[in-house]
């Protein structure tokens, strides 16, 4: 009798150490003595302390994350646009990206944060955590394990570089001929009007977009169709540049181009896999996704070049790993690798088209083929997400695996898709009208043919 009661107390502390119910901790406490009843508890409130600790090893790979984001842009993107413009306005693309970064940061942690992830709303959070009050060292956010919490200020820093890229991706549609003060006007209403309702909406606790079950782990809407969207409409509304169709206006750096590409390719980790907010298997998804999905665009635009140009370009192939890292960015973390591949192959090939034959249909001068490479790639990978999430084609299935559909899940990424594209093109319109009317848009045609360095910065990038 006294083994068979032994083996009762040490079965029931057990059952309390993993989160047994409040009837098992009732039965042993009349069963057992007082000690081994108050150690029972002190077990279980170890447990439940344990729950709400937030892990170092997620703490730190957010903490990256972040930083490899912020080398995406600065110099990854910086260096990417700058190569691909002429010499003489080298400077003002690298000082419009520098300075757009730093504002859309600023920005968010005053007020873009509150709105895109404060409380609960269709469209739009609060101002509950405006200059982030109330929030702490102590404070917690949430990731995709119920009970797993990250430090909320490095889900805020996190957050401001992707707040931050997107709008600095737009720089590149209307480089060489926008005054430096009209680009930091129009970003600064664009990211209050355009990114934190699409980002609420996307990822935001009661979002539109989230509750229909739309599929977007690391932006493909939020970042990828919004910047190409808001740099098509600015391509139109500023107009082409001078000697646009008549004068060379080539690359001035391929070397630099091509360092650029492969620092966002580096970078891009962060972005994809550090969208999983956790350093734990589901991570590595999406890591591997961002290695193989670009890896097949370049191949793809490759071979798309040398059928139909004869050759393959280093330019096509640093494009053509922008545009695999645009298509899987949305299906990163719910796709298969041989998801991540077909992607990436169809991303390029779709892209590679989208710069030259629908850009001419277009006839809009989209300076670095913002909307070519991440507006039309956004799409191809928003739409692709819906179709290779499928359990059959090796994804995960998203939230509900066993009742995926393709079809459905192809119809609500397309309403994303759509939501999108009008709600950012009706917003860029505004923010452009107005900031044409506040400060005017373009700079004085002597000042464009002299180049922004000299006339906007007092600098030029090269000595004679």
């Amino acid at each position: 009798m006294f083994t068979r009661m032994k083996k009762f107390l040490a079965g029931s502390v057990i059952a309390l150490a993993i989160g047994a119910t409040g009837v098992m901790a009732t039965s042993v406490a009349y069963a057992a003595d007082e000690p081994v009843a108050a150690a029972a508890a002190s077990v279980a409130g170890a447990a439940a302390a344990v729950t709400a600790t937030v892990d170092k090893a997620d703490t730190a790979w957010m903490m990256l994350s972040t930083i490899l984001v912020i080398l995406m842009v600065l110099p990854g993107l910086a260096l990417f646009y700058g190569g691909l413009v002429r010499s003489k306005n080298m400077l003002s693309v690298l000082m419009q990206v520098m300075t757009v970064f730093s504002l859309m940061v600023l920005l968010w942690v005053i007020y873009g944060y509150s709105l895109a992830f404060g409380a609960e709303g269709l469209v739009i959070g609060d101002l509950s955590k405006v200059f982030l009050s109330g929030v702490t060292a102590a404070s917690q956010a949430d990731t995709f394990t119920p009970t797993s919490k990250i430090p909320e200020f490095i889900f805020i820093a996190f957050q401001a570089t992707f707040a931050g890229i997107t709008a600095c991706l737009i720089v590149g549609s209307f480089a060489e001929r926008v005054k430096f003060a009209a680009v930091l006007l129009f970003c600064a209403l664009w990211l209050t009007f355009c990114y934190l309702p699409i980002a609420h909406m996307v990822w935001g606790a009661g979002g539109y977009l989230l509750g229909k079950g739309a599929l977007d782990f690391a932006g493909g809407t939020v970042v990828h169709i919004n910047a190409g969207i808001a740099g098509l409409v600015g391509a139109y509304m500023i107009g082409k540049r001078l000697g646009y169709g008549k004068d060379a206006m080539t690359p001035h750096s391929l070397t630099l181009t091509m360092v650029g590409a492969a620092l966002l390719w580096v970078g891009w980790f962060g972005f994809n896999a550090g969208s999983n907010l956790e350093a734990n298997e589901g991570a590595t998804l999406p890591f591997i996704n961002t290695l193989l999905a670009p890896a097949a665009a370049v191949l793809a635009w490759n071979l798309g070049e040398t059928l139909f140009k004869g050759k393959a370009s280093m330019l096509g192939a640093a494009s053509g790993a922008v545009a695999g890292l645009v298509g899987i960015t949305p299906a990163c973390g719910t796709v298969g690798p041989m998801g991540a591949i077909a992607i990436g192959f169809i991303s390029g090939l779709i892209c590679l088209w989208a710069v030259s034959g629908l850009k001419r249909m277009l006839g809009a001068d989209d300076t670095l083929d913002v909307f070519g490479i991440h507006g039309v790639g956004g799409i191809v990978g928003a739409i692709l997400t819906g179709v290779f999430t499928a359990p059959s084609l090796g994804g995960t299935g998203g939230a509900a695996p066993a009742d995926f559909s393709i079809l459905g899940q192809i119809i609500i990424q397309a309403e994303g898709v759509i939501i999108t594209i009008i709600w950012c093109a009706i917003v860029s319109v505004i923010a452009y009208k107005v900031v044409d009317i506040v400060i005017g848009l373009r700079v004085p045609e002597d000042q464009e043919r002299e180049g922004l360095d000299v006339t906007s910065h007092g600098e030029t990038a090269y000595s004679n």
